[in-house]
């Protein structure tokens, strides 16, 4: 047999050495393509490297990339005599070119397969074999016919191909290699039995063991190998080439005009290499266990995504696959340039061995130090003012290459805010084995995984292992069928998706239908923001009813936004069933639903009136949108009397205050009963309850408390936000805006805090004072962090734009597009809130004492 030198390839050292010594080092190789390479799965060192594996390998299958779509058992149509017929003899070119690289390819591994094979045989008849001569015919049977067939076919491929014209054909070449696949028939049958030959060759003689597990020699882009198993590695190529050929020639047709010569020819060489493949798949033996269930059906991928997994107490990002009875999970291998990304397998779970602990009964968490608030925040920043750079830099026609650098640190940034801001945990469990914890950032999420699981374990399903090698074929083979391909960032969006909706939502929960049996029942909602999706507004509980019927409108503040998701819980008041890794009573889902936010059906003026279905049930909702530039508007109220849309300092001298009534009565309300409720001030209350107490507290009724203390506690936590959003301008003023933006980005400690306390000194009195007497308020609920979870960060970021965000004259000058809610002024406007709140406490009387040693001008 000759070496393809003819191709530029190398003869390997190591063989002249087996010929005489039967010796192996690295020393002995001439140092060929050095670059870094990428080894098995932990705890699988004899797996073999499945180059570009396919979706079902290595049950030869004629499964396409499409998902995993079956190809047709009926040819694909070719093109109609004439249409675009030059088009497709281009794309026979194409397509025949990269098939041609590739079969050269297969022709390298079989020859690498081949090279030990003749010293081999040499040694066999002498007194010190290394393997006798049906060992050698095991392990290598029908490698030389092989190698001999695709010689063939590529010395007759080649020219055609490189001396390309019109007229060529070449059906009759494919239709003698798929005529002569009897021989992989047996190759296949064998299989099993000569990886089996080579595995116990291995271990009884280290001559062989030397060859079989070639590293450094075999480390070349010709032979496109991992320093594995040689051997496991290039048995494994003829399996993986059928299914590649029969790919190859259902490209082949779909691009061959109907009256081509080729044509019949072609899709002859498809029937028969399906009939093949056919014949092969009905054959269930264990050499098909890694594609198939236990019980011998097709192994499917149901669902995958990327999820954040608590592993060696640090947060991993990584790619869960649910197949049809396992639950694999995986991460992406670092590749080097222009080679194929390839997943490394973590762990597995059969579904038959996986339960899902109950709150009570599940350890706690393994510490994970939570990523400060801030931090997120800055995240947030960083992002926003990286996007507003990108799109300069495409506005002014900037270089590629800066766009390229900004959009990978815009990656970086969105890559750490995804992995770190999930909190909601997911554990599952190996009945026989450890549990595993990924935490999610959407109660939805949650639910969709443990659904999708419970539905497949309804099945008859059987426990197993995998073996290494059906581990790693099951692992390659998730790249092709995966569905998510992308890590859930803006920066991996292509600039002509959409950027979401940026505003306020305004959303009524009216009713819900089609539960079974009555039951406490309430809604949540969520919306995506910055690629995870928040909890942002929860109804009241319904109790005891089939019907519930809600009537509750919240306003929903919109980042990005391109998803509402509603779902329906069933309250739970068994104080017993707490989840250990969050102290939280779990409730029950009783069924969930998800819409797109279409900017053309939600940007009108008017409601929009939905129903959602999940699980047998309908939610009935009206929603409408108000965008961002006309969220901003601070319209100067006309009325003289009332509280909203006044000024502070009128009612405030109205009132002979020196704080409005209607925030000393809210703080107060809050503090007595709502301090310790989760995502107080964050959660949106029910805007029809607002309204009723903004219409009591304009009108100065006298059953203001006595409402107060029946009110839910976010409808009154939502009056108070709205009261300084309503303002005429804001708590801190129009006029010291600029200053307050120039303040906070100062870099020197002392300048900042001599600038930021006269900022404060330069106020009006009743902004002062208000501004302060929230601020105690606001510092006193964050106390309540651990039971309310309103860090100083979250409460900055809720109040923060209400209390700077500028009137309409003054937020002309320094609004940019709608999409820049997180721009680098509204990050500035909760950077100026937070600085206050961690300052320590401000008192009114000595900021006005040390008024005289500082100038009054701004």
């Amino acid at each position: 047999m000759e070496p393809l030198s003819h191709r530029g390839l190398p003869r390997l050292s190591w063989i002249d050495t087996l010929y005489s010594n039967f010796s192996y080092g690295a020393d002995d190789y001439d140092g060929e393509g050095n670059e870094e390479q990428k080894g098995p799965p932990e705890g699988s060192e004899t797996m073999p490297y499945i180059d570009e594996s396919p979706t079902m390998s290595p049950q030869l299958s004629a499964r396409g990339q499409g998902g995993g779509d079956s190809i047709s058992p009926t040819p694909p149509e070719g093109l109609a005599p004439g249409v675009e017929a030059g088009k497709g003899l281009e794309m026979r070119k194409l397509v025949l070119s990269g098939f041609l690289a590739s079969e050269e390819i297969y022709i390298n591994q079989l020859e690498a397969l081949l090279l030990p094979m003749k010293p081999l045989k040499a040694t066999a008849t002498t007194s010190q074999p290394v393997l006798t001569i049906q060992q050698i015919e095991t392990i290598f049977y029908k490698i030389q016919d092989i190698y001999e067939i695709h010689k063939e076919f590529y010395d007759n491929l080649c020219p055609k191909v490189q001396q390309w014209d019109s007229q060529v054909t070449m059906g009759h070449l494919f239709q003698k290699l798929a005529s002569q696949l009897g021989v992989y028939k047996a190759f296949v049958d064998n299989y099993k039995v000569a990886l089996e030959t080579a595995e116990k060759c291995s271990q009884s003689n280290n001559q062989f063991q030397k060859i079989s597990e070639v590293g450094s020699s075999l480390r070349s882009p010709r032979y496109n190998l991992e320093p594995s198993s040689l051997l496991a590695s290039l048995l494994y190529k003829p399996i993986d080439r059928v299914t590649r050929s029969t790919l190859v020639l259902h490209d082949l047709l779909k691009h061959t005009p109907v009256d081509h010569p080729d044509y019949p020819l072609l899709q002859d060489a498809l029937r028969i290499s399906q009939n093949f493949l056919s014949s092969i798949n009905e054959d269930i033996d264990p050499r098909r266990t890694a594609v198939t269930t236990p019980k011998g059906e097709t192994r499917q991928l149901v669902k995958d995504g990327f999820l954040v997994e608590v592993s060696e107490s640090s947060r991993k990002l990584r790619h869960v696959f649910l197949f049809t009875d396992v639950l694999l999970c995986a991460k992406l291998k670092k590749t080097s340039a222009g080679k194929h990304q390839q997943y490394d397998c973590k762990w597995y779970i059969p579904l038959a061995d996986l339960v899902f602990p109950s709150p009570e009964e599940s350890e706690a968490s393994p510490q994970v130090h939570p990523f400060p608030d801030h931090e997120l925040e800055d995240m947030k920043m960083k992002i926003s003012a990286l996007k507003s750079e990108i799109q300069k830099e495409k506005a002014n026609k900037g270089q590629s290459r800066a766009i390229e650098r900004l959009k990978k640190k815009m990656f970086e940034n969105e890559f750490l805010l995804l992995l770190n801001s999930p909190t909601i945990p997911f554990r599952i469990h190996n009945r026989n084995g450890k549990s595993y914890l990924f935490l999610l950032s959407s109660d939805y999420e949650r639910s969709e995984w443990r659904e999708a699981i419970q539905k497949l374990q309804k099945k008859d399903l059987q426990a197993f292992v995998l073996s290494s090698v059906e581990l790693q074929v099951l692992t390659g083979s998730c790249f092709k069928l995966r569905t998510v391909h992308n890590i859930p960032v803006t920066s991996n969006k292509d600039d002509d998706e959409s950027p979401g909706l940026y505003g306020f939502l305004h959303v009524i929960v009216h009713s819900a239908k089609g539960f079974k049996q009555s039951a406490n029942l309430y809604c949540t909602l969520e919306v995506d923001s910055f690629g995870y999706f928040v909890s942002k507004a929860k109804t009241r509980v319904f109790r005891d009813t089939t019907e519930p019927k809600w009537d509750e409108e919240f306003e929903i503040e919109l980042e990005g936004s391109q998803s509402l998701r509603i779902l329906c819980y069933e309250k739970c008041y068994d104080k017993t069933k707490v989840n250990k890794d969050n102290n939280e009573i779990v409730d029950k889902i009783m069924g969930k639903g998800q819409i797109q936010l279409d900017p053309q059906t939600v940007e009108t003026k008017n409601w929009h009136t939905d129903v959602i279905e999940m699980n047998g049930i309908k939610v009935e909702f009206s929603m409408k949108f108000t965008s961002r530039d006309m969220s901003l508007k601070r319209t100067p109220s006309k009325k003289q009397t009332g509280v909203f849309g006044v000024k502070i300092s009128v009612v405030t001298k109205r009132e002979r205050s020196k704080v409005p009534y209607i925030v000393r009565q809210c703080v107060e309300e809050v503090e007595k009963r709502g301090i310790e409720e989760v995502g107080i001030y964050r959660i949106s209350g029910v805007a029809t309850d607002i309204q009723a107490l903004k219409t009591v507290f304009d009108a100065n009724n006298k059953d203001i408390l006595l409402m107060l203390s029946d009110m839910d506690i976010n409808a009154i936590a939502g009056t108070l936000k709205l009261y300084f959003r309503e303002l005429p301008e804001p708590l801190l003023t129009d006029r010291l805006y600029p200053a307050f933006m120039e303040g906070i980005a100062l870099s020197d400690p002392a300048a900042k805090e001599n600038c930021m306390m006269h900022l404060l000194r330069t106020l009006p009195d009743p902004n002062l004072i208000t501004f302060l007497f929230l601020l105690e308020h606001l510092k006193r609920v964050a106390e309540k962090e651990p039971i309310n979870k309103m860090s100083l960060h979250n409460l900055a970021t809720v109040f923060g734009p209400t209390l700077l965000r500028p009137s309409e004259v003054e937020s002309k000058a320094h609004l940019t597009s709608a999409a820049d809610i997180w721009s680098h002024d509204v990050m500035a406007q909760v950077q100026v809130l937070l600085y206050y709140l961690q300052h320590p406490p401000i008192s009114f009387a000595e900021l006005k004492r040390n008024t005289l040693y500082f100038s009054t001008d701004v």
